[in-house]
């Protein structure tokens, strides 16, 4: 016969919980990294057009597809691992490999129909113009002197 004890076994349960947990974070961070990938990029506005900077080193750019299609951006690219050296002789692998999207929407106001892309040094940057509409208009105002009128009727 066992004397009963309701919590006897909470401090162990608590610790499987605590290792599962841990394994499953663990895990999902290590597989991240070796299954997908997306390159970082910056985006700003000027007065006349949107830049895109995209960092991607060892991509080549044969392998890039960008397109707009219904005012979204689509950055597509693989960068493939290096076949230059054998597996066996890495000690380690943390950048990651394979195909990757990015996608951006567009607003309105650009001309997708120019833009122009510029890939140096394993960084692409894109450059939309804004549409003439959409672009700041400055209104010159006339400063002059008052007329005779004008000036007779003041006083």
């Amino acid at each position: 016969m066992s004397r009963f004890e309701p919590f006897r076994g909470a401090s162990t349960l608590q610790d499987q919980i605590n290792r599962v947990l841990t394994d499953v974070f663990e895990r999902a961070g290590d597989e991240s990294n070796l299954t997908s990938w997306a390159p970082s990029v910056d985006i700003f506005e000027t007065e006349h057009e949107l830049v895109v900077k995209a960092d991607l080193p060892d991509v080549d750019p044969k392998d890039l597809d960008i397109r707009v299609e219904n005012n979204i951006l689509t950055i597509q690219g693989e960068r493939k691992f290096e076949s230059k050296v054998s597996e066996d002789k890495y000690l380690r692998v943390e950048r990651a490999y394979g195909s990757f999207s990015r996608s951006f929407s567009l607003a309105n106001t650009m001309n997708s129909e120019a833009i122009k892309a510029d890939y140096q040094n394993g960084a692409l940057t894109l450059t939309i113009p804004k549409r003439e509409e959409a672009k700041p208009k400055q209104i010159k105002v006339n400063v002059g002197t008052p007329t005779m009128a004008a000036a007779a009727g003041a006083k």
